[in-house]
């Protein structure tokens, strides 16, 4: 089986969680996924979520049931806040990612920058 790339299970696990009419138990997002995983695994990656604050633990019942706390553009904002945050050289990084844009990309950005600023 191939190594699925680090972050991939946390991303998957928050899809189940966004696409969830409300707060769902460990069993519940483990049905729903397109992986077969132990109950465990999926209970000690929402449990991680939880303390990064990327979802909300409620009491159900004698477990827990969790919902997402932040929205899949929230999560793509913080994620890279957290890149930008590690290299010396943010210019360049940003400078990178911009050349490595589509067209259709570069323009949304682009009308975003010279929009009005609030």
């Amino acid at each position: 089986m191939a190594k699925r790339p680090d972050g991939a299970l946390e991303h998957d696990i928050m899809a189940v969680l966004w696409a969830a009419d409300g707060p769902l138990q460990p069993s519940d997002v483990k049905d729903r996924l397109e992986v077969a995983l132990a109950y465990t695994s999926v209970a000690t990656v929402l449990s991680r979520l939880q303390v990064k604050g990327l979802v909300t633990r409620i009491e159900s019942g004698r477990a827990f049931a969790y919902q997402a706390a932040i929205d899949e553009a929230q999560l793509a904002t913080r994620r890279i806040g957290d890149v930008l945050s590690t290299v010396t050289d943010r210019e360049a990084v940003l400078a990178g990612f911009v050349r490595s844009l589509s067209k259709k990309d570069a323009k949304a950005l682009r009308s975003l920058l010279d929009g009005p600023r609030h």
